[in-house]
């Protein structure tokens, strides 16, 4: 599988995924931390990737999202963006919800409706 099919993968499989420099409990970049810190806050749980770990993925993933830099967060398939507009959207209450309303989508114990 090459970089690009690894990464298609990634995505597909975590509703919400950070790919971040290191790991929430241990980023190794400040940006990488609050974007992290943003998401923890939304009290869901997300997956992530440490591109410092997997340089391939650091070399590929800009290319194909077409996003320059770390941290990307990617919700149900779409690149949300960096640690700006993830705080951005956390400030104005934009972020809690598509992060609740995702995990709720793919939560595989929701409650059936009565």
């Amino acid at each position: 599988m090459d970089t690009v099919e690894r990464i298609k993968k990634q995505i597909s499989e975590n509703p919400i995924l950070l790919y971040m420099k290191g790991s929430p409990k241990l980023p190794s970049c400040g940006f990488s931390s609050q974007a992290s810190q943003v998401l923890m806050n939304c009290g869901e749980k997300f997956a992530y990737v440490d591109i410092l770990q997997n340089p391939e993925i650091r070399a590929e993933l800009p290319k194909y999202a077409n996003w320059p830099t770390f941290p990307q967060l990617w919700v149900d398939g779409e690149l949300i963006g960096g640690c700006d507009i993830v705080i951005e959207m956390f400030q104005k209450g934009e972020l809690q919800p598509l992060i609740k309303e995702t995990a709720d989508k793919y939560r595989e114990d929701a409650p059936a409706a009565e």
